[in-house]
């Protein structure tokens, strides 16, 4: 096994079992603020509590997206993973699943408008159909004649496609889609073709030791109608988080600020940290592509032409779960996010340095060099100041951008912004408003940051004319 041995932070006699999950899956699991607190909760969050419970393990709950748990499972991120998942064929050949434990049926969600339009699959034929990303539900639509799908990792995601007219349907379990059901949206009359589909848990191949505490432990809450009952009660407790019609953006604002405060904090280390990082190592490159010796200019030439030339996403995705599985180097969502936003943003303020260096007059290192100066001395004393000076504003752009493409670390679960957001939209079935708020912290922060900026450039234009 790989975390069930490890030692606690906390009590270091204390193993810990280490759980992957989307929670935006009621009633499976989702997010809900119990006693103030933001919490996952769900039956399938009681099942792996009574799998650590047999284990004498502590339980940590790792959220994610959906299609990212079995990389998290495969690199030993986690142990084993829980959210409704179907165990196909296809996925067997990745990992090894557990007795199944819960059966659901599959069902049609449409707008209220078109529920007299969609009556059988065979009406869905040439839709478009939204799907959760890696579902079961996905080779479902992908078997309905000339229809499009819409496949994405949130099932609020795909709800919201639903509601705003881009999607014309969306295939859901029976028990997740009671909790999205309202006056605009209902089920359909249409039953998907072999319907019934059933969930099991997913361990890493060959991890024969957990499966047998897994299988054990379902057979035993089976035996006692456990599971049944955790399906009622998460189920009464998923029925709570209806949405309020009377309340507000400003009310949902202010009723989960302590969310959005978390999330700022996480933001502001995660872009303070890539900012410091990523200006000492694109100085560094910077150097290296001006140095004298060929090989070294290809080297940094070639980092800065590859880092730029690929999205942030799949550097995000190498660097967390690409390293656990070839080096098993096993980095944080904070790790993870720091290093890719450093070597991101390295690569592009290392052509601003660089331009800002090719900038200066070459008559100031020649001026230099007859005084008895030695290169780097006057690289560092005269060059890289005057640089510095003129491509400020530039800097000043690229440290905005990465407060703004911090946000995409909330794809491994960093509990930033954006991630707030997501639980915020899980709990209240909101499906706007706390983007809409999100959106607005962002560009207060951005704000923020330019007007400073600006107030350092005016000091900076100051002292040159004095």
């Amino acid at each position: 096994m790989s975390s069930v041995y490890a030692t606690d932070a906390v009590d270091n006699s204390k193993k810990t079992l280490v759980l992957g999950t989307s929670a935006d899956f009621p009633p499976y699991e989702f997010h809900k603020t119990i006693d103030g607190k933001d919490q996952i909760v769900g039956f399938d969050i009681e099942i792996a509590k009574a799998i650590a419970k047999k284990m004498d393990a502590e339980l940590v709950i790792e959220d994610m997206g959906f299609d990212s748990m079995l990389p998290a499972l495969q690199s030993g991120r986690v142990d084993l993973v829980i959210s409704g998942m179907t165990p196909t064929e296809e996925r067997r050949q990745s990992i090894d699943f557990s007795d199944p434990y819960y059966k659901a049926r599959q069902v049609v969600l449409v707008r209220s408008e078109d529920s007299d339009k969609y009556q059988t699959m065979t009406d869905l034929e040439g839709t478009t159909i939204g799907v959760q990303k890696g579902s079961i539900q996905e080779e479902i639509a992908l078997g309905v004649k000339n229809a499009s799908l819409v496949s994405l990792d949130k099932i609020g995601d795909i709800v919201l496609q639903l509601e705003t007219k881009r999607v014309d349907a969306l295939i859901v379990e029976d028990t997740v889609a009671k909790g999205y059901l309202n006056d605009k949206i209902v089920l359909s009359d249409a039953v998907p073709m072999d319907s019934e589909s059933e969930a099991a848990i997913g361990v890493a191949k060959g991890n024969t030791e957990l499966l047998n505490v897994i299988n054990a432990t379902l057979a035993e809450l089976k035996q006692d109608d456990g599971i049944t009952k955790m399906v009622e009660e998460a189920s009464f407790l998923a029925s709570g988080n209806a949405p309020d019609k009377d309340r507000n953006i400003f009310d949902i604002a202010y009723e989960y600020r302590h969310y959005y405060a978390k999330g700022i904090g996480y933001t502001l280390m995660l872009s303070a940290l890539g900012v410091i990082f990523g200006f000492l190592i694109g100085l560094i490159i910077t150097l290296i592509r001006m140095s004298g010796m060929r090989v070294l200019r290809w080297i940094g030439t070639a980092y800065v032409e590859v880092l730029r030339g690929t999205p942030m996403l799949v550097q995000l995705m190498i660097i967390h779960y690409g390293l656990a599985l070839v080096f098993g180097v096993n980095l944080s969502p904070l790790q993870s996010g720091v290093i890719t936003l450093s070597i991101n943003s390295s690569a592009y303020l290392a052509e601003i340095f660089r331009a800002g260096i090719q900038g200066v007059d070459k008559g100031q290192m020649e001026a230099a060099r007859s005084l008895g100066m030695t290169r780097s001395a006057a690289l560092r004393h005269i060059i890289l100041p005057q640089a510095l000076k003129t491509v400020l504003p530039a800097i000043g752009n690229e440290f905005i951008t990465i407060i703004k493409e911090s946000s995409i670390i909330s794809v491994i679960g960093m509990a930033d912004i954006m991630y707030q957001a997501n639980a915020i939209r899980n709990i209240t079935y909101e499906g706007l408003s706390p983007y809409i708020i999100a959106a607005a912290i962002y560009f207060i922060l951005t704000f923020m940051l330019s007007k400073l900026l600006g107030l350092f450039e005016r000091k900076l234009s100051a002292s040159d004319k004095r």
